[in-house]
């Protein structure tokens, strides 16, 4: 796919990503208002000049505007219009306040309800995945501390069955919100279950670098032969005799496991024999390479001058695919379980953002978005329905939050009304309606500049 190809399907796949998920959050929004006895004049799917539209025979105006970020449900309301007398019972504003919290809620719930649909038929299609072997441990780090070693196999995160990466890095990153201790019940290489304590309290895991794995001090295995692809001119691969297309199938005796553990071995032996048992043609036979030396921060380090690449052989490949795939039943729980922790995770990312304790470059905009939008269309269905479910999840979130111009700010005031006993004043609504503006504007501001800093690298 060239790169024009591939900007041209990320941009049609964001566009059919916000055009199901807005239409879903209006339809929310829709609906309720039907069943409160709200007369609905409009439902828009996007803004603009109308393309095509129809009037139902329940009144309403149904439209497909020219611009296709977003959309609007629009209610009769005597606020913004002259209400004739026998319609009157059916504008918004003469609803009970609960009526009405009732409809400006539905829409971000209608979004929530949406993701676990969409996580279920993920998980009723299946999901591609690698299991979680524990790969390098970097010494000194919190998991080389609580004893995981390599090729430790990941069964369950504080109890939660986890058959894939994906399902255990999510785990361990909402548990380390948490600032406690994360238990993992761990399969040894040797066959026996055992439990291992990662010890997070000192850890802020969204300061910085978000990558939890990373902060944990972990990796996930991936078992490959390094390959010589070329043996540099005079290095010492070239003088050893190494060639394009050996295998390095073990060093001093012992198996070669991974591309990553083979380099480490020459790193740490600068200037001394290394006995590599190689595979060329079909035959084996060893080589013994002496890796040049290097000083690297001040100390140092073996390097043979060789470029290479892995092969992960089919008994490794085997071993670590894996497909999570439910029944129907099982899906849904898994799908309002995952909404639930995607929802809770992307609350406490905000509020970390806003008191200082999470890095504000965990924020994306719309060009990341669309970025992988069209990464997840590329792989596949059930990628993309992952990434519709985790997009609508952050609608409904953003849409909760209690600023003004969004679901959460009409809420808000709609809450103050209840309490008070009437609405608060147009005045007060006007200068909650700028300093919503200004808050909006700032959030996307910093996103477009978060996501232009992504690209540039």
């Amino acid at each position: 796919m060239t790169e024009l190809a591939g900007i041209l399907w990320s941009v049609l796949a964001f566009l059919v990503a916000i055009s199901v998920l807005v239409t879903i959050h209006e339809y929310g929004h829709f609906w309720m208002a039907r069943h409160m006895g709200v007369r609905v004049l409009r439902f828009s799917v996007g803004f603009g000049r109308p393309l095509w539209s129809w009037h139902g025979r329940d009144g309403t105006e149904y439209a497909i505007a020219a611009i296709p970020f977003g959309g609007y449900v629009k209610l009769l309301d005597e606020r913004e219009g002259e209400v004739p007398e026998e319609l009157r019972d059916q504008a918004f504003n003469r609803k009970p306040v609960w009526q009405r919290m009732a409809i400006v809620a539905a829409g971000p719930t209608a979004n929530f309800l949406l993701a676990i649909v969409l996580y279920a038929l993920m998980y009723m299609i299946g999901v591609q995945g690698i299991r979680p072997y524990v790969g390098h441990v970097t010494p000194g780090s919190i998991a080389a501390q609580a004893g995981l070693a390599p090729q430790d196999l990941i069964l369950a995160v504080d109890g939660r069955k986890v058959e894939s990466w994906q399902q255990a890095r999510m785990a361990m990153l909402e548990d380390s919100l948490g600032g406690n201790g994360i238990t993992l019940d761990l399969k040894t290489p040797a066959g026996t279950v055992e439990k291992r304590v990662l010890d997070v309290r000192s850890l802020n895991i969204l300061k910085s670098k978000p990558e939890v794995l990373h902060r944990l001090g972990l990796s996930i295995w991936r078992p490959s032969i390094p390959i010589i692809l070329k043996a540099l001119p005079g290095g010492a691969a070239a003088r050893a005799g190494l060639h394009r297309g050996d295998r390095i199938v073990a060093v001093n005796g012992q198996p070669v496991v991974s591309v990553a553990s083979w380099i480490q071995e020459i790193k740490t032996h600068p200037g001394k024999p290394l006995v590599f048992l190689i595979e060329r043609g079909g035959k084996q036979k060893q080589i013994t390479v002496v890796p040049s030396v290097r000083q690297v921060n001040g100390k140092a380090e073996g390097f043979i001058d060789a470029q290479v690449e892995g092969f992960i052989p089919p008994e490794y490949r085997k071993r670590l695919q894996v497909t999570v795939k439910y029944g129907p039943g099982e899906a849904l729980l898994q799908g309002a379980q995952q909404t639930w922790s995607m929802a809770v995770l992307t609350f406490q990312v905000l509020g970390r953002m806003i008191i200082g304790q999470a890095s504000l470059s965990n924020l994306s905009g719309p060009v990341t978005i669309a970025e992988y939008a069209g990464i997840s269309a590329a792989i596949g269905i059930s990628a993309f329905l992952g990434f519709l479910a985790i997009v609508s999840v952050s609608l409904g979130v953003l849409n909760f939050l209690p600023v003004p111009l969004l679901d959460g700010g009409q809420l808000f005031y709609l809450a103050i009304e209840f309490v008070r006993g009437q609405p608060l004043s147009e005045a007060a609504q006007i200068a909650g309606q700028k300093i919503g503006i200004i808050l909006l504007s700032a959030l996307m501001a910093l996103a477009f500049y978060n996501d232009i800093h992504r690209l540039l690298g």
